[in-house]
């Protein structure tokens, strides 16, 4: 929920009272340009809340490897579809909206969240991109292009002006597009994309840890007692400050759905990654016996971005009257979560 826009309302609505019952209507004539603009605030934030449709991965991949020298390589599929996530993100309707600070725009906040859903995705990917995909060793140097990629999405994802949100991740979708045209390249062995069933580990227990605290988050929604297990597993395990052994765990009310959409948003995101992986990672996936699990887990984040038809995230309790739709979305989430753990496992086994 935005206050700010509660408050603006509220504001004019005061506006308009004080007006209506004054003797003076010299500028009454002024009413009607503001309820035409409030109309067109409503309906631009309307039609920039739509959220974008999935994109098809063979094709925008096959698109970027027009040329006689260029030819699909292993890699090529997961960044076309880095680079497609971070474009859609700037280029959707409205444009990237997080950063805004004039009306419409600063009156949504649900999907800035699905950006900021999206946004978290693209750098845990791009960074095990330079850190583990593009290196066939620890001891190995890091990519050019990936070197300015990876921090050109850290960087703040709300400013404004100098230097502008978007200005920053251009160039840093500039740098993943040299990557990709080096990688099909058969003249320039520099780039490369190592399809190993570590480095793959290694980023799915980063999108384990995101899914895990998303599901978390989610399920707060209608408050609950939990035991703390901060240090379960380990006898000899510390910490820095003690915490009580149990925890009252709930999200507040104006954030609910600001949760909601940015799990949206990186679902969305990770349906696409993990249709690109399943094709780059084909060989060591099979050998793995491990497609299916990946599959699944991509079904399972399908099913969270069903069309919402409701105009508002219910929160309803758990077996209440109303329907709660974070309780909802964390379900999906954490079977999806299971499943990773799952396919984790098949690939640590020889």
């Amino acid at each position: 929920m935005n206050e700010k826009l509660a408050d603006w309302i509220g504001g004019l609505k005061d506006r308009w009272d004080n007006r209506t019952q004054s003797k003076d209507k010299t500028f009454g004539w002024l009413s009607l340009p503001v309820i035409l603009v409030i109309l067109i605030f409503i309906v631009l934030g309307i039609y920039w809340s739509d959220e974008p449709d999935a994109f098809d991965i063979a094709e925008i991949t096959n698109a970027r490897a027009p040329e006689i020298i260029a030819r699909i390589t292993t890699g090529s599929y997961t960044t076309s579809t880095v680079i497609t996530a971070m474009e859609t993100l700037l280029d959707k309707r409205g444009g990237y909206l997080s950063n805004d600070i004039l009306p419409p725009s600063i009156f949504l906040d649900n999907i800035p969240n699905w950006e900021f859903g999206v946004l978290v995705q693209v750098r845990d990917l791009t960074r095990s991109m330079r850190n583990d995909f593009s290196r066939s060793q620890s001891q190995s140097t890091e990519d050019i292009d990936l070197i300015i990629a990876e921090p050109q999405f850290n960087f703040d994802s709300k400013s404004w002006i100098l230097p502008a949100t978007e200005g920053e991740y251009r160039e840093g979708i500039d740098a993943l597009y040299g990557y990709l045209n080096r990688l099909q390249n058969p003249a320039n062995p520099e780039a490369q994309f190592y399809a190993r069933a570590d480095n793959l580990k290694d980023w799915l227990n980063q999108v384990e840890k995101r899914l895990g605290s998303l599901s978390q988050r989610l399920s707060a929604s209608v408050g609950q007692t939990r035991f703390n297990t901060d240090l379960a597993g380990d006898a000899e395990a510390v910490q820095s400050t003690e915490t009580s052994k149990q925890v009252e765990v709930k999200t507040p009310w104006s954030e609910i759905d600001d949760v909601f959409y940015e799990a949206r948003g990186a679902s969305w995101a990770l349906i696409h990654f993990l249709k690109a992986v399943e094709i780059d990672f084909e060989p060591i996936l099979t050998k793995k016996n491990a497609l299916i699990s990946l599959r699944q887990i991509i079904r399972e984040l399908e099913a969270s971005q069903e069309t919402l038809w409701s105009p508002m995230i219910m929160n309803g309790s758990g077996f209440g009257l109303f329907a709660n739709h974070s309780l909802v979305m964390a379900s999906y989430i954490s079977r999806a979560n299971a499943a990773l753990i799952d396919l984790r496992s098949l690939l640590e086994q020889g």
